[in-house]
């Protein structure tokens, strides 16, 4: 599975940024989110299996980002709203054979949250 991230930039607080991930290669049971902060460890973000019937988030992002799939296009997005200057991350794209494992990385696309 081969997994390439894209959308970071610069938004400003209380935005919204949209982030894309285009996946190939086999099925896999589910597709994630996760992100590194400058001087942190790598975090969950979100989650969604492969058919977009069942989500996961991290607490923080509850109610702010949605995940989602388009099985047609083989893409995984990440919507991120109200977006805030502890959303500043690198954020990777991930997919696993089972329920919320990240046996595959994409790598990361920075995203940075700043007046």
């Amino acid at each position: 599975v081969q997994l390439q991230a894209s959308g970071g930039g610069l938004v400003q607080p209380g935005g919204s940024l949209r982030l894309s991930c285009a996946a190939s290669g086999r099925t896999v049971a589910t597709y994630g989110w996760f992100r590194q902060a400058p001087g942190q460890e790598r975090k969950f973000v979100a989650a969604v299996t492969w058919s977009g019937a069942s989500t996961d988030y991290e607490d923080s992002v509850k109610g702010r980002f949605t995940i989602s799939r388009d099985n047609a296009k083989n893409m995984v997005y990440l919507q991120m709203d109200s977006m805030q200057p502890e959303d500043t991350a690198v954020y990777y794209c991930t997919a696993g054979r089972r329920w919320k494992s990240t046996d595959y990385w994409g790598q990361g696309t920075l995203v940075t949250v700043s007046s």
